[in-house]
């Protein structure tokens, strides 16, 4: 099974909630970033610049425990900001926050 394959339905839910690495990985222009909840949490996923300033916040809103991995149900970065400007290929820092937990990734974004 990839890290990003779906998993069936009946599944049993994660042990841990963590973030996948994103793909496809690293120089495409949109990026998909999978994750896994243990738990049922309100879902945010923050992308920030090499900087440190804020350039997309996508909210999921709340989520049942389960693996968010596919296509379908990863959270997809288009490589847009907040504002509707396309951002420029580079490092960014993509942040995961469900309920307690908060983990951060790095990511290459191409253009």
């Amino acid at each position: 099974m990839t890290a990003w394959a779906e998993v069936k339905e009946g599944g049993e839910a994660p042990a841990h909630t963590r973030m996948l690495p994103n793909y496809p990985s690293p120089f495409n222009p949109e990026t998909w970033i999978p994750y896994e909840l243990a738990a049922a949490a309100s879902v945010v996923i923050e992308i920030v610049d090499s900087r440190g300033a804020m350039i997309r916040r996508l909210a999921a809103g709340v989520r049942e425990a389960g693996r968010y991995v596919g296509r379908g149900r990863a959270a997809h970065w288009d490589g847009w900001n907040d504002v509707g400007e396309s951002v420029s290929g580079g490092v960014y820092y993509v942040t995961l926050r469900a309920g307690a937990t908060v983990v951060t990734r790095r990511i290459v974004l191409g253009k």
